[in-house]
């Protein structure tokens, strides 16, 4: 079998139900290199411990706590008083953060300080929010 023997489809004009580029007319598949990208495909467990951490992210009083904590690191009593939530509230997202390993704490007495992890945490929101304010 020839490595351009599976014959797909050609990119087309955009499907007039979500306009995305489509397929409309057969052509030869570069099987050699399907396989050489199959090994660079996410695996599915790492896949999926992306996809719980992104969607941990999907909340905004999360981004919001996480916002904060870019800055400084912080008690859940301040937390909750520069979020206008409840400390309670604070501690459960919190939780949240820590399960994925997004927030570390220290204790100090009665109080525990808050702040991100590590520097990739840091970089993955200064990111997302630097093109988030890009013009389209």
């Amino acid at each position: 079998m020839s490595p351009k023997s599976a014959v797909n489809g050609a990119i087309g004009q955009p499907d007039q139900q979500n306009d995305t580029p489509t397929c409309d007319r057969p052509h030869l598949v570069d099987n050699l290199r399907a396989e050489e990208m199959q090994t660079q495909v996410l695996n599915t467990a790492k896949a999926q411990r992306m996809a719980e951490f992104f969607s941990l992210l999907g909340d905004a009083n999360r981004l919001r706590l996480v916002s904060v904590l870019s800055n400084q690191e912080l008690c859940v009593c301040d937390l909750a008083a520069a979020l206008s939530m409840s400390e309670s509230a604070v501690s459960h997202q919190l939780r949240a953060l820590r399960a994925l390993r997004l927030v570390s704490y220290r204790k100090v007495g009665r109080q525990v300080f808050y702040s991100l992890l590590d520097r990739h945490v840091l970089e993955l929101y200064r990111a997302v929010a630097e093109h988030l304010d890009e013009e389209p």
